[in-house]
């Protein structure tokens, strides 16, 4: 039985992860007008504060015995707004493609939303494995090089494709392999998450024969 598995889960709303998550969660805004203002630096300093303290909320809340099912609900949900204004930010400035936004929002939206909908209706909880926290953190160094978009390095020139930054001969900010890398793991856990999620479900489902008399 996972740790997760074993912890008493509360329904207290104010407790200190669950604040250090609002923190961060006011943090978004914060960012993304610093960002579009042209303050690099202060942008990607907020960025890195924002995503550098995801491990603390869950880590004090596992210590303190104070994990509720607000912050079960509220930690991934920062990450994700995080995660998107991020990628929504450095977008808007012109540093990474359409189909990386598409990809990171439609893929946060099925998450998010579906494990809201198990959690709340199926009382169904799947527990976030750490090929997925290795992917937000991919993404999270990733965004944050982009916000401060220093140093540049060369492209591979490996084609002409302008929606493929770093692949082309254009140079670009090193975040970019940060960005690939995290996107491949989290397909990956999007996937595990998704068959995962199906296994549970067909375990809360009756057996077909346990009506007969």
């Amino acid at each position: 039985m996972s740790e997760h598995s074993q912890e008493i889960v509360t329904n207290k709303v104010l407790t200190i992860p669950n604040v250090i998550s609002f923190i961060r969660l006011c943090m978004v805004p914060v960012y993304l007008v610093l960002l579009l203002n042209g303050q690099n630096i202060a942008a990607a300093a907020v960025f890195a504060v924002a995503a550098t303290t995801d491990f603390l909320d869950g880590q004090i809340a596992r210590r303190t015995h104070t994990v509720s099912k607000l912050g079960q609900l509220l930690d991934p949900v920062v990450d994700r707004a995080l995660m998107v204004v991020g990628v929504l930010g450095v977008f808007l400035v012109g540093r990474v493609p359409l189909w990386v936004i598409v990809l990171i929002v439609a893929r946060d939206a099925l998450v998010v939303g579906g494990g809201a909908w198990l959690l709340f209706k199926k009382s169904i909880r799947i527990p976030v494995i750490y090929p997925g926290k290795f992917a937000t953190t991919f993404l999270f160094i990733g965004f944050a090089a982009l916000i401060l978009n220093w140093p540049l390095v060369p492209g591979l020139g490996l084609c002409d494709l302008s929606w493929l930054p770093g692949f082309n001969g254009e140079a670009v900010c090193w975040g970019i392999w940060f960005i690939y890398a995290g996107l491949a793991l989290s397909i990956g856990t999007t996937v595990y998450y998704a068959r995962a999620a199906l296994a549970a479900l067909a375990q809360k489902q009756p057996n077909a024969g346990s009506n007969r008399p």
